[in-house]
């Protein structure tokens, strides 16, 4: 993975976190917003100006992509590069927990 690609997403916004989680499974970009809305309780509610400028910058960059286009609506999917930040982003989100237990 390019080290680029770690200065830029590390550590990551909730907002990319959240969307490369929901892409685990292929889904538009409304389906995105519900999925995060659904695993937040409603904490995190996604704006379309949001979700669709997050989604074109992570696919250029490599961490999604587009699987489908159908009508007017693309599906997307996370990438191994996407999950191998994913992943980086959630080993720091551990560590982070780790050190505050006992607080």
């Amino acid at each position: 993975m390019e080290e680029k690609l770690r200065k830029i997403y590390l550590p990551m916004t909730e907002t990319a976190f959240y969307i490369l989680l929901s892409l685990i499974e292929p889904r538009h970009g409304y389906a995105i917003i519900t999925n995060v809305a659904e695993m937040t309780n409603n904490r995190i509610k996604l704006g379309p100006g949001t979700i669709y400028g997050s989604l074109s910058k992570m696919s250029k960059d490599g961490l999604i992509q587009i699987i489908q286009e159908e009508s007017n609506r693309k599906i997307y999917q996370i990438t191994e590069t996407g999950k191998a930040i994913l992943q980086l982003e959630k080993t720091r989100i551990e560590e982070l927990y780790r050190n505050t237990r006992g607080i």
